[in-house]
């Protein structure tokens, strides 16, 4: 059976609704209040997030600066206290042992030293970077509130003579 087609219509085509007239001025009003409600409260749940994020980023680098200030202890511990009894037997054995003269043994415990605390060091480093509340830096220059690389760029750029209103354009 071959498939058959539905009948076309005859007639005038069918003529579209007429559109609703505008709104009377009351209305407007209204709607444009309603509009500037809802864009404040979402300036005001914009504030709240951005308040929440910093005090989480303070607390990031409360957190952060204790951990640094424990690796400096640690440095400082170990550099000092015990350091000094490892270095008096390191600086004996190399000289009983190996015949080492006191000066390349003094300066081979130096080294050693210098290394530790150089690795204390970079820790320290570490950890002050994560003070630098970068998340929150993140998003206020999503905002364009705070945006250091902006102003620097501004900063640099050569000052030009002030334009006339017909050079700026439409």
């Amino acid at each position: 059976m071959p498939p058959v087609s539905p009948p076309e219509p005859s007639g005038p085509p069918p003529v579209p609704p007429p559109e609703p007239p505008p709104p009377h001025i009351d209305e407007s009003v209204r709607r444009v209040t309603r509009a500037g409600k809802d864009t404040l409260q979402s300036a005001l749940g914009t504030g709240r997030a951005i308040r929440k994020l910093l005090s989480a980023d303070l607390a990031l680098a409360r957190s952060a600066f204790g951990r640094a200030m424990a690796w400096v202890g640690v440095g400082i511990v170990f550099g000092a206290s015990g350091w000094l009894l490892v270095t008096a037997a390191i600086i004996a054995l190399l000289r009983a042992t190996l015949g080492w003269s006191w000066l390349s043994a003094l300066a081979t415990c130096a080294a050693l030293s210098l290394a530790v605390a150089a690795v204390a060091a970079w820790r320290v480093a570490c950890f002050f970077d994560m003070t630098g509340l970068h998340a929150t830096r993140r998003q206020l220059s999503k905002l364009g509130i705070f945006d250091e690389e902006q102003k620097l760029e501004e900063i640099d750029e050569p000052v030009s003579a002030p334009r006339r209103p017909e050079e700026l354009g439409p």
